[in-house]
């Protein structure tokens, strides 16, 4: 018995609208009915099958408490189309990337990316949840403590203690003087500091500027600008 091994398709429906040149490819499904094989364009598919294609729309929530902007300017680093706007029935700001995934603020505390399931829109999705993900390691969290508990005396006594030991990691050979003075030791030259005060001396000038330079960046450090200065 002799079977051939060749198959032919039939092109129906808009595949079959145009008729190919010799070498340009046809794209669509190829549809198998019994012993025939047919190409047709999936819009086609309810038509002239008992077949239907859907759309996976996909959804996931990820917490997220920097501000939206920040998600914005990072997105806007990578892709090329950014358009910003709000959504039609709750007003929550939304970005839209490449037309293809929404990123949407839920509530202060989450963010939602929306999007059609397919294999390009499913790699823009995954980098920008990555790039959130980010966002949430990389953006410090300021703790603001009560005042009731967190006084003057006590930053006072906190700031003694760590002012002796960063001049020690900075300058190694430090021991303590008359009157809470500091006596620093570098390559045999010493200078005296009062931390309470800020004065130093020495007759070396390079120490000199060296100490007071890094008393200063030490006060910076132990005392910030507070967050309720205007």
């Amino acid at each position: 018995m002799y079977f051939n091994s060749q198959k032919m398709a039939k092109a129906i429906g808009r595949v079959a609208e145009k008729t190919p040149e010799v070498g340009e490819k046809v794209s669509g499904l190829l549809v198998k009915k019994g012993f025939s094989y047919q190409i047709m364009a999936s819009e086609d598919l309810h038509v002239f099958s008992q077949l239907s294609t859907a759309n996976v729309t996909q959804r996931i929530t990820i917490p997220y408490t920097t501000s939206f902007m920040v998600i914005k300017h990072r997105l806007r680093q990578i892709y090329e189309s950014i358009e910003s706007s709000a959504d039609e029935e709750s007003g929550v700001p939304t970005l839209k990337v490449h037309d293809r995934v929404t990123v949407r603020q839920d509530t202060d505390n989450h963010v939602s990316l929306h999007w059609m399931s397919d294999p390009i829109s499913d790699m823009v999705s995954d980098s920008i949840m990555a790039l959130i993900l980010n966002i949430n390691r990389e953006v410090p969290k300021v703790v603001i403590e009560s005042k009731d508990i967190k006084t003057e005396e006590e930053n006072g006594k906190k700031t003694e203690k760590v002012i002796p030991a960063l001049v020690v990691s900075l300058f190694g050979d430090v021991k303590p003087g008359e009157n809470g003075k500091l006596v620093i030791s570098v390559d045999g030259n010493v200078a005296l500091l009062d931390k309470q005060s800020g004065d130093f001396e020495s007759e070396n000038e390079g120490l000199k500027e060296r100490v007071k330079t890094a008393f200063r960046r030490i006060q910076s450090a132990v005392k910030p600008i507070s967050l309720s200065a205007s």
